[in-house]
């Protein structure tokens, strides 16, 4: 099947086409976008924005799951204070708990480690490698063409990374039908210079996630470090701050109603060109069972771990993570079900084959896609509850890591290129990292706890639809016993040493023979599973190769049908380099309500109860009730917190840098309205809204509440 013409006409599709501000634009397709950014208020020329070493490209970072921003010349980075949750939560003890207090270092020598495993990746060039990656898989099938197609990959990573000082990945694009060599700087010293108390950083906390209005400050700044070579190194006294090519200025004028904004960074993933049978699947099976099960997986947590003790302290980052799943899955199902998706995308799905079939060429093209590509997604749904509840039985950190250990000593036997992705050379310090986070991010009493439910969960499932090594690794052949298996576990737990890092550490470096020996309870677990499980990956990689062989042609499809009738196409989000656009503005979330675009400091302050989740510490409260506003009003008899804008996101542009028509600063964005969050599926121009914690608020809580006048002297702010 010939692909070329369709791949080269991907960026004139757009060219000259008036819609919705919707899309997740890869750069190099904005100068064709150009007349419709500068009618809605960009100032700077477009073409600057597509060159990725150029200003404000270059000044906006990813952080491997999150966006941030350079925001000084000496390496101050700004995201959101939920993206380094992680890192405070790290540096948080009972007895120094800056996730409730906050952190500030008055001067970059008290900057704090940030945790294990934190980087900084500064993009500097996007390839087009397709024609590399498919060379020599156009005839091949099933595994074979998974293995061609992942070989070919590692070549492109293995020659762009001969340079140690950068990270280099290969991304899909259109269901395969392009792939681009993304090639990062990779800053490996990133230490946490700010963050505002909890009851700013997370005010509000689960109740108001994904709602509006929201009063949020959910901001908090690193400090990437280098080596006095100005090259990335490893934590060391001696490094010193990252000079980045240019950084962005804040703006203390903010944005107004109406006003042009856009939103440079990362989007994790989105799924709109995904079948129907995926979306009945996904929305009336995978989220609600997920919703379930992750809900109690945050309860046992609580359950297990006092408010403020060590336990639950090392569990908030994970806590956190869980219930904004929780809600968003909610949401998920609630659009779902009340909105028309599921049946415009059967029509879809009709009209593009009345389509193809209407004539030859296409049909031959064409003609099977839709079916062959609905018998494979039957298949990968075989045995959902099993991988289901097997997955969580996993999730327990003793298993995972002696898992993630066993499979690293097995895969180190081989060449380095031949090794699976995540045990090669290139992954050990991301691995080494993983093992030390574990040190404060885990308790045994609370892990037996959730490996104890969801192995019951396991055992309930029909025997032919569990796995005999996993029966009898866990004694489950004549059933499950909750006192019994209590005691077992018990038992493993005391038993091993996986919970101690330095043991960790060492088994990590010991050879395949070396590590089959080791009587820890849990890694006899993982020798005792590794053969089945392998078999079973294998299976799954040729349902992926098949997979990676259908999805292109369907794309193929859609982009032709689109391009007949003159609409947009824009690839869906896969963590790479994006860039979309809108108008800060309301929206009407049901009939008879009208949410507007800003909330402010007296909305705050009315919603205060000063017990979690609304406590605002009590400097905040008293600058709001002496009206000490200072220059960050823009023109507003207040200080904006939060805005709306209509610019479309999702996960992974968390930290994202809100730009105005000069690409200035002027907001973070950090979440979406309750009713966009099936965005990831379904864009809905009336509904889809982004929240962004506003330029002033930040700068407003730095100054008058935090004396954080060391960090403001640094940037440069716009007033």
């Amino acid at each position: 099947m010939r692909l070329k013409p369709l791949i080269a006409s991907l960026a004139i599709v757009v060219s000259g086409t008036t819609f919705a501000d919707e899309g997740m634009w890869q750069p190099h397709q904005l100068p064709d976008l150009e007349s419709i950014l500068k009618a809605k208020g960009l100032e700077i020329d477009a073409k600057s924005i597509s060159k990725l070493t150029e200003f404000p490209m270059n000044a906006v970072i990813s952080l491997g799951g999150c966006t941030a921003s350079f925001v000084s010349p000496k390496g101050l980075v700004v995201t959101n204070h939920h993206c380094a949750y992680g890192s405070i939560q790290y540096n948080s003890t009972p007895e120094n708990n800056i996730l409730e207090n906050g952190f500030l270092a008055k001067t970059p020598a008290e900057d704090l480690p940030a945790a294990p495993g934190s980087r900084v990746y500064v993009t500097e060039t996007v390839t087009d490698v397709t024609k590399k990656v498919i060379k020599g898989t156009e005839k091949l099938s099933a595994k074979a063409r998974y293995d061609a197609l992942e070989k070919n990959e590692k070549a492109l990573v293995a020659e762009c990374e001969a340079d140690k000082n950068y990270r280099c990945n290969v991304y899909s694009f259109h269901g395969g039908l392009e792939f681009y060599l993304i090639k990062s700087l990779e800053i490996k010293d990133v230490r946490l210079a700010y963050a505002p108390a909890m009851g700013v950083g997370k005010y509000g906390g689960d109740i108001d996630n994904w709602m509006w209005p929201r009063h949020t400050g959910d901001f908090s700044f690193y400090r990437a470090y280098v080596g006095k070579d100005g090259k990335p190194a490893e934590f060391s006294e001696e490094n010193v701050p990252y000079v980045p090519e240019s950084y962005l200025s804040v703006s203390a004028k903010g944005v107004q109603e109406g006003d042009f904004v856009m939103v440079t960074g990362y989007p994790g993933r989105t799924n709109r060109y995904r079948i129907a049978a995926e979306v009945d699947y996904v929305f009336n099976t995978s989220y609600p069972k997920a919703r379930e099960h992750n809900s109690k997986y945050v309860a046992l947590i609580e359950e297990n771990s006092e408010d403020g003790s060590k336990a639950r302290i090392a569990y908030e980052s994970t806590i956190a993570g869980y219930n904004n799943y929780i809600k968003n899955y909610g949401s998920m199902i609630e659009s779902f079900n009340k909105g028309t998706m599921y049946e415009r995308k059967k029509q879809f799905e009709h009209d593009l084959t009345a389509w193809i079939n209407s004539d030859r060429k296409r049909k031959k093209h064409y003609g099977s896609v839709l079916n062959d590509l609905s018998t494979l997604v039957a298949q990968s749904q075989q045995h959902n509850e099993r991988d289901r509840m097997l997955g969580y039985v996993h999730r327990s950190q003793m298993i995972s890591t002696a898992r993630s250990l066993y499979r690293l000593a097995y895969e180190q036997q081989k060449p380095d290129s031949e090794r699976e992705s995540g045990y090669q050379q290139r992954d050990l310090p991301r691995f080494e990292a993983g093992l030390k986070r574990m040190s404060r991010r885990f308790d045994a009493d609370v892990d037996k706890a959730i490996l104890l439910h969801f192995l019951e969960l396991y055992a309930a499932l029909p025997k032919e639809e569990r796995f005999a090594e996993v029966d009898k690794a866990f004694n489950l052949q004549n059933g499950f016993d909750k006192a019994k298996h209590s005691a077992l576990l018990s038992k493993m737990y005391a038993n091993s040493t996986l919970n101690d890092e330095d043991v960790r550490i060492a088994l990590s470096q010991q050879s395949f023979t070396e590590l089959e020996q080791n009587q820890d309870p849990f890694i006899q677990y993982a020798k005792a599973i590794f053969a089945v499980m392998k078999v079973e990956e294998d299976e799954n990689k040729a349902l992926t190769g098949k997979l990676q062989a259908a999805r292109p042609q369907l794309m193929a499809a859609i982009i032709a049908y689109n391009k007949a009738q003159n609409k947009p196409v824009y690839a869906d989000a896969n963590s790479t380099l994006r860039v979309t656009y809108g108008t800060v503005g309301g929206y009407s979330p049901q009939d008879g309500l009208v949410a507007t675009p800003f909330t402010t400091l007296e909305g705050l302050l009315a919603k205060n109860t000063d017990v979690d989740p609304f406590n605002a510490p009590e400097k905040l409260q008293q600058q709001i009730k002496a009206k000490i506003f200072g220059d960050y009003t823009g023109g507003m008899n207040t200080v904006p917190v939060n805005f709306l804008s209509n610019v479309d996101t999702t996960g992974g542009n968390s930290g994202s840098p809100t730009l105005n028509g000069k690409a200035e600063l002027v907001g973070l964005l950090f979440d979406g309205v309750y009713e966009s969050i099936i965005g990831d599926w379904d864009y809905n121009p009336a509904l889809n809204r982004s929240i962004h914690v506003d330029s002033r608020y930040m700068l407003w809580v730095m100054d008058k509440v935090d004396n954080a006048q060391n960090l403001l002297d640094e940037m440069k702010i716009v007033k």
